[in-house]
């Protein structure tokens, strides 16, 4: 597993393409976000994917959860009634993560919907502009707590993901606010760091 240093705008220049080609691979990478590490894979290869679930040992039944840069990117992934943008608004960037319409299936998620959100971590938004949206769920082994640095996630995985971003110690606290959005009335799948009300 190679490790790049990921703290300032200036180790962008060497991370990108290191980050390309990973996931031109199929491959994962282990990155940080605004509360704990995470795995981040391209969302349309079934291949990493699957690996994803693998180093987790989490069921294939489980969606992931998806990163998005911006609101273009979450456009292109999903269909968001406006009833619900007006509120996203005042949560992204954060630790909120919405279950909302999926414009088109991918192997990330299993059904017609993708969970989704656009991380308070700035420098992963500028990753993101360029990769596109990655997968975003936590780097650690399906049931056990999730990881604030690069040595807790690899006691925890299965195996090696093929490149470390290492940004230092994440913050931790409480992981994404889980909010359903696909109905007429809101969700709450899981209570995290932010409030839904």
């Amino acid at each position: 597993m190679r490790v790049l240093t990921f703290r300032q705008k200036v180790d962008l220049e060497a991370v990108i393409p290191q980050v390309e080609r990973c996931l031109a691979e199929a491959g994962v990478v282990l990155l940080p976000t605004e509360t704990f590490y995470g795995l981040g894979c391209d969302p349309w290869s079934e291949d990493a994917v699957h690996t994803v679930l693998d180093l987790k040992d989490r069921p294939r039944d489980m969606p992931l959860p998806v990163l998005a840069a911006d609101w273009v990117q979450v456009d292109r992934l999903t269909v968001i009634p406006e009833t619900w943008r007006s509120r996203l608004i005042d949560f992204w960037p954060g630790p909120l993560t919405a279950v909302l319409p999926a414009r088109q299936s991918l192997p990330a998620s299993l059904e017609d919907t993708v969970a989704v959100r656009i991380p308070g971590h700035e420098l992963l938004r500028q990753l993101l502009a360029v990769t596109g949206p990655l997968t975003g769920t936590s780097a650690n082994r399906h049931g056990e707590q999730p990881a604030i640095d690069i040595e807790g996630a690899m006691k925890s995985l299965t195996g090696d993901p093929a490149l470390a971003l290492d940004g230092g110690p994440s913050p931790g606290g409480h992981p994404s606010t889980l909010v359903d959005l696909t109905g007429t009335t809101v969700r709450v799948l899981r209570q995290g760091a932010e409030m839904w009300n």
